[in-house]
């Protein structure tokens, strides 16, 4: 960043002070810029100072201009081009300051939060690697549309007006310490769309999801209590308090222009599956009217695989469901399945290392729904209906019009009769259909059958696009998220 600092005609007192611009450190050198949009700046300067910029792809002439309130704050937007890799430069002039930010791309940006699981950085966590991360350092000069901005981690139980968290490029003195998820997510979507994109890391380790919200949504929610947590009446760990992520990290950040969000979060809400649906939503909902960019998208990431103090208890598995609730009920929302991204190691380890699947994922879900490519795997098998024949059972789904793999003694699956005692089950796929079938004669005649439904299980089964299918109970089919209308979006057949 550039600053030349244009000091006119002052007093002689030597103490007088010189106005300048002060930008935040998300508009900065290296930035990436939502293309095609009018792309909002900000700072702040001398209150009534008259600001202006321009940008290298705009005319000879042609500037922007704000003034600032009564607070300093100034805020204009500079339309942008078609996306490219050329790096351009934009000019912030006005209040005796003259600011040049270089190296800017223009491409797409999304805004990714959560937890811990958001939060791992390529380098690991102490004993926690990420699978592939150190070649993901030594190769990531070689994706120079990809920038990361990472927002350090702070708490405020006041609303802030800024934050830190600069843009840098991807590099290995740079690449270790970005969000692994965020990072395979942008390496991805550049390489399908052939575009720069840029994302902002925006995560806090253990973090519940009223960490994210503002105080008074938080109030109005049974069981919580903001003041008390202020006051010390209520005793909460500090990566627990609610309020306190969205008032220092999230709300400085509303002003920058986004393409969509990206979400990874709900271990620190488990046993909260049956309210966590709305708060979820209601959550989307409040981001959306702050950004003010309309219906931006939501996509998300299932629950991942953990002992959560008992592997095969089922209370992981019925917040799993939750979430796929809150993809039903949250418009333009979805949720990618993560049943089969675990090795049975990692029962003792809610980091998983797999994170350039998940990454890969989330880029094939927003090629889909967010720049309408057809034809991305994004189909999830999904529980539809049973048929129930004494201690067999036939199952039929949803994502898999060509079938699973393996096709036969398929892992996971259990029963249960009237006593509700769960049995593993044998099952198989269909010879000449795309359905499951289930026998387990310990069941006596089955009455539910349950896949991977628990804390910890492995998921093994896959439908032809390699995507797996979302465990389940035949109690309660799993919804269609709606970002696709609540219907599986089209595959193009051979």
């Amino acid at each position: 960043m550039k600053r030349t600092l244009l000091f006119a005609a002052a007093s002689l007192a030597a103490s007088a002070a010189v106005a300048e611009i002060h930008l935040p450190d998300i508009v900065g050198d290296n930035m990436v810029l939502q293309q095609q949009t009018d792309a909002r700046l900000w700072g702040w300067a001398t209150p009534g100072a008259e600001i202006s910029a321009s940008a290298s792809w705009m005319p000879s002439g042609q500037t922007a201009s704000a003034t600032a309130g009564a607070d300093g704050l100034w805020e204009l937007t500079l339309p942008t081009p078609a996306a490219t890799f050329a790096p351009h430069s934009v000019r912030i002039s006005g209040d005796g300051s003259d600011i040049t930010l270089g190296n800017v791309l223009i491409g797409e940006v999304w805004f990714c939060s959560g937890q811990s699981n958001m939060e791992m950085p390529l380098r690991g966590f102490f004993t926690q690697p990420v699978e592939g991360g150190g070649r993901a350092i030594a190769y990531s000069g070689s994706t120079p549309g990809v920038r990361v901005a990472t927002v350090p981690k702070t708490g405020d139980y006041e609303p802030q007006r800024e934050t830190a968290g600069a843009w840098k490029e991807s590099k290995p003195a740079n690449a270790g310490e970005f969000s692994a998820l965020a990072y395979f997510f942008a390496s991805s979507l550049s390489d399908i769309l052939g575009v720069p994109v840029g994302v902002i890391s925006c995560s806090y380790g253990g973090s519940r999801l009223e960490s994210w919200m503002p105080e008074d949504m938080v109030n109005a929610l049974e069981g919580e209590d903001v003041q008390a947590e202020k006051d010390g009446t209520k005793k909460v760990d500090e990566w627990h308090r609610a309020a306190v992520r969205y008032n220092s990290m999230l709300l400085p950040l509303h002003r920058y222009t986004i393409k969509g969000f990206l979400w990874n979060q709900g271990e620190s809400n488990v046993g909260q599956h049956e309210e966590y649906p709305k708060r979820q939503r209601d959550m989307v909902q409040h981001w959306r009217e702050l950004w003010g960019l309309g219906e931006l998208p939501f996509y998300f990431v299932e629950l991942p695989g953990w002992n959560y103090g008992a592997p095969d208890a089922d209370y992981a598995a019925l917040f799993r469901e939750g979430q796929h609730r809150a993809a039903a009920i949250t418009p333009r929302s979805a949720v990618v399945c993560t049943s089969d991204l675990v090795y049975p190691h990692e029962v003792e380890d809610v980091h998983a290392s797999k994170k350039r699947e998940i990454g890969e994922r989330l880029s094939w879900m927003a090629a889909a729904d967010a720049y309408g490519i057809e034809g991305m795997p994004v189909n999830y098998p999904r529980f539809k209906e049973m048929d129930v024949d004494g201690d067999k059972a036939t199952l039929r789904f949803t994502g898999a019009d060509d079938g699973f793999t393996p096709n036969q003694y398929l892992e996971g699956f259990e029963a249960c009769g009237a006593d509700g005692v769960w049995h593993p089950a044998t099952a198989y796929e269909g010879l000449t259909s795309r359905d499951i079938h289930i026998t387990c004669p310990e069941a006596g005649e089955i009455k539910e059958v349950r896949y991977c439904f628990k804390n910890f299980a492995v998921g093994k089964v896959h439908n032809m696009m390699g995507l797996p299918l979302i465990p389940f109970r035949t109690s309660a089919p799993t919804p269609m998220p709606t970002c696709f209308g609540g219907k599986q979006p089209p595959v193009k057949r051979r």
